[in-house]
């Protein structure tokens, strides 16, 4: 099956006339059936075997991570070339839109899953890594990082993990850890971001990071090559065994036997991508690149034909130059390691020296390795001798899937009962504000710099020191001389989403929107990293569709875009599949951060409520804590929803918002309670039309706690179609129906309740 090619000892010809399914498992290959015969056609049609490196370099190419085979054509159909009033300047590695008249904001957004579930602190390290490379390489300066986490039950006795399964706890520890020292040690705040908790992300966590960049407009570069004959320079990490099969392996189930595949995670190195960020962006300041693209998913075998091809391109590539880690490593594992801290620049020929001396000056490895051709293939010689030779365009243009699916049922409500009243109103809510999914999660949010840089003008948690409470989305004054801001937020809800894909999806939307619109910022933009189990399962493929047609909707509703994200499936063990997590970031413009507001209820003002509960208790937190079925789950109604979004934002605007929380996860009760967390009670008055506790545990759209500034209520009222005077501020936190007081707690009593819960569990 292999014969070795002349001139060199680590490189192979592969014979394709015998049994290709040996073919694939002697290579450690992730090529389908059809796949591998499509690769045999090609290479017969050349009229020659392929070498091991070029089938290597076919398997990253044509993996998930990379070509996205399962899910382009519903995407095609649903997301892609969506069109909004606010344009995309440029979706490469990351997504570029306007922020003023002379910068654009660059947003990236990348899932690191399996890397995270086999080594926590190696996995989502190497993600911050990978995402901050995304935005750097378009030129912007990363200004801000995100995190999204979603892990199985804390509580879970170990008995009952799987074999090769790590305990959520210390899965939840090693990924906050190494966000933590990864972004802090380059310098960057994480800023925003969510906790989520369920039981089937116990053996398959996700880890989401995403990252916002600045750059001003005439310093926005592309991830292209520039010209035939210009110069490829690696620079940065050397390059070692580290991260070999990583989209190969991002592209399958785990199971008992994925930690064999420990080799998969690159090993991050923050002292090293410090100064090679700066070395990035000076050189593309001093104009001496003309195409900037990192190293992440397929290594050396993606980035060089990439950047190659959409330049229109080919490229030559001289492999035994490459600086590696270790000796003695084969051709085909330099080609496809993903090791980390590596960009690759295209000069001109005149410009490299130039650019080799300012690498030698901010002390980063820079070696020059090809150049770009005219021919669109891509020639890898090693040592003198040719080991690759691949059209470009039969490389990337990999199987596209049309993969059958069962459509879930997006609107079949049957009628459900409503459960026995609780005995004490009181101890229901405790129990409430004290489960992990609602408790605070500041153990997780003091772990990071929010502050580095000086940029942060609204944290991740607000109020009064010592009384802080969550905030809906954090705001950067990203430029010094301006008071414009960008907002940030994240958000899903994968109880909502395992309910119902369609509706779960809309919601995830439209509450990005809330948390927005909760701080005075207008959404701007949408990043979406899609999460599901095993495309080639119909259901699974169902909710894939199903979210997907929802992304499209809201979108064209709120009228915004989706500028960055990726696809992650095979999320999914022996226990099955996690829930579908179409994981959303949300960027919003703030006109002047002076008058944003925050969510810590002040000492004065009204409450109010904007919005209508409704009886939509499916997938709700106080069902699901007394075990109640009930597939009735939140909808959106955007027809009413924009206008009154856009009605609060010109409130808060106007000053006549002092706090304001959007209304999710517990309804009503937890986002009161959230607000007084500031030490500040709250008297509420319930309706008269709706049983107590389905009012206060409704998580219905569409809907906002308000403090209202005193002498402000009438000009606030007449903004809105509908909006209710439900409250006055107090000594502790009171519910109240009709004339009696159902529910009265503490304020002191419901902080413990809420902060010590996952302390408890992880400190």
């Amino acid at each position: 099956m292999l014969e070795q090619v002349t001139g060199t000892e680590k490189v192979y010809h592969v014979d394709l006339e015998g049994d290709l399914t040996k073919v694939v498992e002697n290579l450690g290959l992730g090529l389908l059936p059809d796949e591998i015969e499509k690769v045999r056609k090609h290479f017969l049609e050349e009229n020659r075997k392929p070498t091991d490196v070029e089938l290597q370099a076919i398997d990253q190419a044509w993996s998930e991570h990379c070509c996205y085979k399962s899910s382009k054509s519903i995407l095609e159909e649903t997301v892609f070339g969506l069109e909004s009033s606010k344009k995309v300047i440029a979706r490469e590695d990351a997504g570029i839109m306007e922020f003023d008249s002379e910068h654009y904001y660059a947003v990236g957004l990348e899932s690191h899953n399996h890397p995270s579930a086999l080594d926590p602190y190696g996995g989502s390290a190497t993600g911050i890594g990978g995402i901050l490379r995304d935005v750097v390489c378009m030129g912007a300066q990363p200004v801000a990082l995100v995190d999204s986490l979603f892990f199985g039950d804390l509580d879970l006795p170990r008995e009952k993990l799987a074999d090769g399964v790590k305990h959520p706890r210390y899965l939840m520890g090693g990924v906050v850890a190494g966000i933590r020292d990864y972004g802090n040690r380059v310098g960057i705040p994480t800023i925003a971001g969510q906790v989520s908790f369920h039981p089937q992300y116990t053996g398959n966590p996700l880890v989401t990071v995403g990252c916002v960049g600045m750059v001003r407009k005439d310093m926005m570069i592309h991830s292209r090559a520039g010209a035939v004959g210009d110069v490829y320079i690696l620079a940065g990490g050397r390059t070692g065994r580290d991260g070999i099969h990583g989209v190969t392996f991002a592209s399958r189930d785990l199971d008992a036997g994925s930690v064999d595949d420990i080799g998969a995670v690159q090993l991050g190195d923050p002292i090293t991508k410090e100064p090679l960020m700066h070395l990035c962006l000076e050189l593309n300041e001093m104009k001496l690149l003309t195409g900037m693209k990192d190293l992440g998913g397929g290594g050396l075998s993606c980035v060089v034909g990439e950047l190659a091809l959409d330049g229109g391109f080919g490229a030559s590539v001289n492999l035994e130059k490459v600086p590696l880690k270790v000796e003695n490593m084969a051709p085909w594992e330099i080609w496809v390691s993903e090791s980390q801290e590596r960009m690759m620049f295209t000069v001109k020929p005149e410009d490299v020296d130039r650019v080799r001396a300012r690498c030698e000056a901010w002390d980063v490895e820079a070696v020059p390795i090809g150049e770009v051709i005219t021919e669109k293939r891509n020639i890898v010689r090693f040592n003198g001798v040719e080991i690759l030779n691949l059209d470009l365009e039969f490389t990337t243009g990999g199987p596209v899937y049309n993969r059958p699916y069962n459509l879930p049922d997006y609107d079949t409500w049957p009628a459900a009962p409503l459960p026995e009243y609780p005995a004490d109103l009181g101890k229901t809510i405790l129990d409430l504000v004290s489960q992990p999914e609602v408790a605070s999660k500041d153990w997780v949010i003091r772990q990071y710099d929010h502050e580095v840089r000086g940029k942060t003008a609204l944290k991740p948690i607000q109020g009064p020191i010592g009384k802080d409470v969550p905030g809906d989305s954090s705001v950067l004054k990203p430029v010094d001389d301006s008071w414009k801001g960008l907002a940030l937020t994240a958000d899903v809800n994968p109880y909502l989403m395992e309910a119902n894909p369609y509706h779960g999806t809309m919601s995830a939307v439209e509450e990005v929107c809330r948390n927005l619109a909760a701080v005075g910022a207008r959404i701007d933009s949408l990043a979406d990293c899609l999460c599901f189990g095993n495309p080639r399962k119909p259901d699974i493929m169902g909710q894939f569709k199903a979210s997907c047609e929802a992304l499209r909707d809201a979108a064209m509703a709120v009228d915004v875009p989706y500028v960055s994200g990726n696809v992650s499936l095979y999320n999914e063990t022996s226990d099955g599949a996690i829930p579908p997590t179409p994981v959303l970031m949300g960027v919003g413009l703030v006109e002047d951060i002076r008058n944003c507001t925050t969510s810590d209820m002040k000492k004065d003002g009204s409450i109010w409520l904007i919005g209508k509960t409704k009886e939509e208790m499916g997938a709700s937190l106080y069902y699901r804590s007394i075990g109640k079925d009930c597939p009735n789950i939140p909808k959106t109604d955007f027809d009413s929803f924009m206008p009154r979004m856009e009605q609060l934002i010109l409130a808060i605007e106007q000053g006549e918002v002092v706090a304001c929380h959007d209304i999710s996860t517990g309804g009503i009760a937890t986002a009161v309670i959230e607000m007084c967390m500031s030490g500040v009670g709250a008297s509420i008055r319930l309706g008269e039309d709706m049983r107590a506790d389905v009012e206060l545990f409704s998580e219905s759209n569409g809907r906002w706690i308000v403090q209202v500034a005193n002498g402000k209520d009438k000009d606030f009222a007449r903004r809105f179609d509908y909006a209710t005077r439900i409250g006055e501020v107090g000594n502790k936190i009171a519910f109240s129906k009709g004339n009696d007081v159902i529910a009265e707690l503490e304020i002191d009593e419901l902080r413990n309740a809420w902060t010590m819960p996952v302390w408890d569990r992880l400190a």
